[in-house]
């Protein structure tokens, strides 16, 4: 243990540039090269993990109200990587703070004409007041719980413009076994993916704020990714309100 603290420090003092660049608003200009980053590796990333995105999205017609389309809202939408999984007719309503990935978000919606796109929003998964309470019968968050600043509020955000019997459906990655060498190295990498990452998080134990957020029903599933070490614990599933 005192020497993982140890490697962390090191890159912690190797990190302060970064952490410079971020106090003095240098930072900020990565946030416009970002949306690129994570549309390029979107196309990895969706390849390994297509058959859990499948298997996890092929419940949301569970969700689907008798007299109507499916309403979806996505938090941390990004570029709209989840869209090809979503049931043909679908409302979309899409949040995400950085406005910077709106022109790769509309490349996905034009690919995916099945769907039909309400509004892009910008947003905080902690702010979603632009979205009316019980308005929506899905909220989605993929890849977003691990850099949100306050994901209590967040998932009282998801509750808030969800309907009764409405769900939040989750693909996060999270904190390893503390016994395992991917703990180590999540613990030790941190302060470099933060900055790499806008601001993710490898070491947060997601499950468990989502298991004591209130919700009526909790169908999650913990499961080991086909990706890089560093992330691949995950957790998938969905929540009922």
């Amino acid at each position: 243990m005192l020497f993982m603290h140890l490697c962390t420090l090191v890159l912690k003092i190797l990190t302060l540039p970064l952490q410079i660049a971020e106090l003095v608003g240098l930072y900020s200009l990565y946030k416009r090269v970002f949306p690129f980053l994570v549309y390029r590796i979107t196309f990895t990333y969706n390849k390994h993990m297509n058959e859990h995105k499948r298997e996890l999205f092929r419940s949301l017609d569970k969700f689907r109200p008798s007299n109507g389309s499916l309403r979806i809202l996505e938090v941390g939408c990004g570029s709209g990587a989840n869209f090809e999984h979503y049931p043909t007719g679908c409302k979309i309503i899409c949040t995400d703070p950085n406005p910077h990935f709106q022109d790769y978000l509309q490349k996905n919606m034009a690919k995916n004409d099945h769907l039909v796109y309400d509004k892009f929003v910008v947003a905080s998964g902690e702010d979603l007041r632009a979205v009316p309470d019980d308005s929506v019968d899905v909220v989605v968050g993929t890849l977003v719980l691990c850099t949100v600043k306050d994901t209590q509020l967040v998932l009282k955000e998801a509750q808030r413009v969800l309907r009764s019997g409405g769900a939040f459906f989750f693909l996060e990655h999270v904190a390893s076994d503390p016994s395992t060498w991917t703990f180590f190295f999540q613990n030790v990498l941190q302060p470099l993916w933060y900055y790499f990452g806008d601001g993710c998080e490898t070491t947060r134990t997601t499950w468990e704020t989502i298991e004591n957020a209130g919700f009526s029903q909790l169908n999650l599933r913990h499961i080991q990714a086909p990706v890089t070490f560093v992330i691949k614990p995950h957790i998938v599933g969905y929540a009922v309100k």
